[in-house]
């Protein structure tokens, strides 16, 4: 994997892209890795919204605390729902992203706490990743990317009429980040958090699109943002490394029948909850001072388990709605695909067999973004000029929760 230094300037991404914007394909693999529907369409006021209703999976039993990580470790082998759904008539006027100027890379990790380059590198395919300072919080991120998004835009924040904010770190418990995000913009505007880890940029994107495609908004705002380095500790050399900060925001209003969601996934499995989670500061367990000692404030990650049920459910989710909408993989322009690991980029590339061009990574210079990764790399593929109406991408977002949201675009 080529990699090029970054000079430091606004911190926006497109300040650090070359004179001619380019984006780097998915690197060579690392890893050597029926049910009836009933369909039905509900038309709204020239949106046209579909879902297909599928027999669903037998519910979970809900083991004790001491057996919830064993039972958890099975998640990777659960097959996901068929059910998916469309949403016609509603685009993306405008994007817009934002990482901390603060470069670190995996020389100063190693230099800071003496972790391996090597290893990070080759599980990870990371090199460096942005942090935020420590006067930034979540909401400062994406009030940076929201304002590029409307400048992109061509629009007045006056027209917008609603915020949805998908994030994990939220500046506090309360208010909501996207209630500090409105204020900070000026927006007369109802705003609310959705909290579904790294797949909250797509379960925000498909929210807003509803209130769009049904008429009850006209120009939602919708941003992924997440502070990932704030809650991992930063001397666990198997997560620290992996986590890095930032931004991206997208536009959405009326489009026409041809552009919308051709079909979307939105899956969740809450018995893999203990694969990723932080276990204090919540109503289960306020924050203690015992907490704070044995570090249950930080992210836990069973990164084995992670991994395998992600490579699966990616390619699954992916294949889904794929088939649902009738489209041929060769018809997809690009695969926007969360940035959590290299390896799972290439594993995408080599078990659907995607040309490695249309997988665009960001990974290696920023890290896991968690809800920032897909606008990121959306908003640098839109700059660079490599997206067009008419053409079909592919959003996956994948995380803790566990969570999945999967969406098939005609832009």
């Amino acid at each position: 994997m080529q990699t090029s230094t970054l000079s430091v300037g606004s911190g926006s991404l497109v300040d650090l892209l070359p004179s001619a914007p380019t984006l780097e394909p998915a690197a060579e693999s690392l890893a050597a890795h029926a049910t009836t529907s009933i369909d039905f369409v509900v038309q709204t006021a020239s949106a046209e919204v579909a879902c297909e209703p599928t027999s669903q999976l037998a519910p979970m039993s809900r083991p004790v605390a001491r057996e919830r990580r064993a039972v958890a470790s099975q998640v990777a082998r659960r097959a996901i729902s068929q059910r998916t759904c469309s949403l016609m008539g509603v685009q993306i006027v405008g994007s817009g992203s934002y990482v901390p100027e603060n470069i670190v890379t995996n020389a100063d990790l190693r230099e800071r706490y003496g972790f391996d380059p090597d290893w990070i590198e080759q599980r990870t395919g990371i090199f460096a990743r942005r942090y935020a300072s420590r006067e930034q919080a979540t909401s400062d991120l994406a009030v940076e990317a929201a304002n590029r998004a409307i400048d992109n835009a061509g629009v007045q924040a006056a027209d917008i009429d609603l915020l949805v904010v998908g994030t994990f770190t939220p500046d506090h418990l309360c208010p909501s980040t996207a209630c500090l995000v409105q204020e900070k913009l000026g927006l007369d505007v109802p705003a609310f958090d959705l909290s579904a880890a790294c797949s909250g940029f797509v379960y925000s994107l498909a929210t807003a699109s509803q209130y769009v495609a049904t008429g009850n908004s006209k120009l939602a705002l919708v941003i992924g943002a997440d502070c990932c380095s704030k809650i991992v500790n930063p001397l666990d050399k198997k997560i620290a490394p992996l986590f890095g900060d930032g931004a991206g925001a997208v536009l959405v209003s009326r489009g026409t029948p041809e552009q919308g969601l051709l079909s979307y996934q939105l899956g969740s499995d809450g018995g893999g909850g203990p694969l990723l989670e932080c276990s204090a500061a919540g109503s289960r367990n306020p924050v203690s001072v015992d907490d704070i000692t044995a570090g249950r404030q930080f992210l836990k990650m069973d990164g084995k388990n992670v991994f395998m049920w992600a490579v699966r459910v990616v390619e699954d989710t992916i294949r889904l709605v794929l088939e649902k909408s009738g489209t041929r993989l060769e018809d997809v322009s690009y695969f926007f695909l969360h940035q959590a690991n290299a390896r799972i980029l290439d594993h995408v590339v080599e078990k659907l067999g995607v040309p490695r061009e249309k997988v665009l990574m960001q990974v290696d210079r920023y890290g896991n973004t968690s809800a920032a990764s897909i606008p990121l790399v959306l908003d640098e593929a839109s700059r660079a000029g490599r997206i067009r109406t008419g053409d079909t991408v592919l959003m996956c977002g994948f995380g803790a929760g566990l969570t999945w949201g999967t969406a098939l675009i005609r832009w």
